[in-house]
């Protein structure tokens, strides 16, 4: 139990290997197609996409940030948001369990031991997923021969039921920050008990471990600087699925809209212009990751972090406002229950409540103060 060598079994045929970008959008794209039919059902009767993610996990395109030193393909940071920008357009919830299978994996790639990344990483290959999550608050680590014995419950986290293996924040004695692989097996009690009025089918759960040995060969250090390439990732690809909400809603709006005036069509294209910034503020921030993984010192760190906060925020509030206009230029004929169109603006809303904005903005002003000056 929590070592790299017991692993669980699923009933997932082998992952298909994506062997080009081309074909990882490709790929990305079809899927999205097929997701696109049910997620309004799903979200309004709650059925939870277990087909739907172990149709990404067959497909190879949970795995296309694998390094190339352990056989994959590491696409780029731009490209990877825009992969999530598509799912989330067509099923924000699945969106949204993707982006934190790519957090799990970078902390993966940048902190955790070469034999722990050649076995996880092997795994991803055969179309694991990953959760990433943070123990709560009276979890109990205490040292126990190579390792330690971990008591206790995860704080709520984005696609733990969907997940092969989670990757948990913790902190061993006295005070030294780790991130813990946990296989999700028959030993990790999966409490459904989101209720959230938005991303309904986002998999989030908590996780409940009564005394479990998690061996140190499953254990990494987490990050030291405040600046890490995990964190921007995560930013970058939380703007990805605001940017695909932010879609969603304009498609439907579009077609709900029956007013065809001027003043309709200028603010309608203040909207499109908005959603293309938004996508370019992706790409930016993408290729300032890419930087910062290449050359991770806390210059280019800082400077990734920086252009990911700026995506996440806007992406955001393009998606809240896309949202909105959907009442506010369709009128009537947006407001059936059928049509369920209001999912956007509660799939953004609730997105948007995970994004710590006033921190964001804090330590962004605290860069440009340090970068003005220097």
């Amino acid at each position: 139990m929590g070592t790299v060598s017991q692993f669980h079994e699923n009933l997932r045929p082998p992952a298909h290997r994506i062997e080009s970008e081309e074909e990882a959008i490709s790929t990305a794209r079809d899927l999205a197609a097929a997701f696109r039919h049910q997620a309004s059902e799903r979200d309004i009767n709650r059925i939870l996409p277990f087909a739907e993610l172990d149709a990404l996990s067959v497909s190879g395109l949970t795995a296309i940030t694998v390094p190339p030193d352990h056989q994959g393909l590491d696409v780029s940071n731009a490209l990877l948001a825009e992969i999530v920008a598509i799912i989330a357009e067509a099923d924000a919830s699945i969106g949204e369990g993707l982006e934190n299978h790519f957090c799990a994996l970078e902390t993966l790639r940048t902190q955790a031991t070469e034999d722990l990344k050649a076995s996880l990483f092997a795994r991803v290959l055969l179309g694991d997923r990953f959760a990433a999550a943070t123990l709560a608050d009276g979890a109990e680590l205490t040292a126990e021969g190579p390792g330690y014995r971990l008591s206790g419950r995860t704080r709520q986290a984005r696609g733990i039921l969907f997940a092969d293996w989670i990757a948990a924040a913790a902190t061993v004695p006295p005070s030294r920050p780790v991130t813990l692989y946990l296989a999700n097996d028959e030993s990790v009690q999966v409490v459904d008990d989101w209720d959230g009025f938005g991303q309904r089918t986002n998999g989030s759960a908590t996780a409940i471990v009564g005394m479990l040995h998690v061996n140190a060969d499953v254990i990494a250090a987490a990050p030291s600087s405040q600046y890490s390439t995990g964190i921007s990732l995560g930013l970058l690809l939380k703007a990805g699925v605001s940017l695909g909400i932010a879609r969603a809603a304009w498609t439907d709006l579009m077609t709900a809209v029956g007013d065809r005036s001027p003043a309709v069509f200028a603010r309608l294209g203040e909207r499109a212009l908005r959603i293309e910034t938004t996508a370019a503020a992706l790409e930016r921030a993408g290729r300032k990751l890419d930087i910062a993984q290449v050359n991770p010192v806390e210059a280019a760190m800082a400077d990734a972090q920086f252009s990911a906060s700026a995506a996440a925020i806007l992406a955001g509030e393009t998606a809240l406002d896309t949202a909105n206009a959907l009442f506010e230029l369709a009128g009537e004929t947006s407001t059936g229950i059928g049509l369920n169109l209001d999912r956007h603006w509660r799939n953004a809303r609730i997105h948007v409540l995970s994004l710590p904005r006033d921190r964001l903005v804090h330590t962004a002003g605290e860069y440009m103060s340090k970068v003005g000056g220097a």
